[in-house]
């Protein structure tokens, strides 16, 4: 597999995890929700966040998402959008291990953090 195929298969990946989990998922519980929460609202306030920063996070992840699909037709929005990507999911390792979870609550966010950072500078 070459490089930019691998950039490709990365970007697709994120982007259908992020649209699985903000638009399947969002109101179900999963075994990687921070503490015990039931759905995404309840995880961002169980790290101590407002709800509402809960849509705030959403519309970004979700935008970028799009972006890192976009970019493989338009490669001038495949680093903007990795790098945005790897912030917000720097943050979501974090929130992990501000509220003491396991790791392995925090092993999809910590995975397409390094994913976000390959296409970046690969």
């Amino acid at each position: 597999m070459t490089v930019e195929n691998f950039k490709i298969v990365a970007q697709i990946v994120i982007a259908l995890s992020i649209y699985n989990v903000w638009f399947l998922r969002f109101n179900k519980p999963t075994m990687f929700r921070g503490k015990n929460a039931q759905n995404m609202k309840q995880e961002f306030i169980s790290y101590g966040l407002p709800g509402w920063f809960t849509w705030i996070i959403g519309f970004i992840k979700v935008s970028l998402a799009t972006m890192l699909v976009l970019g493989i037709f338009q490669k001038q929005l495949v680093f903007p959008s990795a790098i945005g990507m790897a912030i917000l999911m720097f943050g979501a390792v974090m929130m992990h291990v501000k509220v003491k979870d396991s790791p392995i609550k925090s092993f999809p966010a910590f995975i397409f953090l390094i994913l976000s950072i390959s296409i970046a500078f690969l």
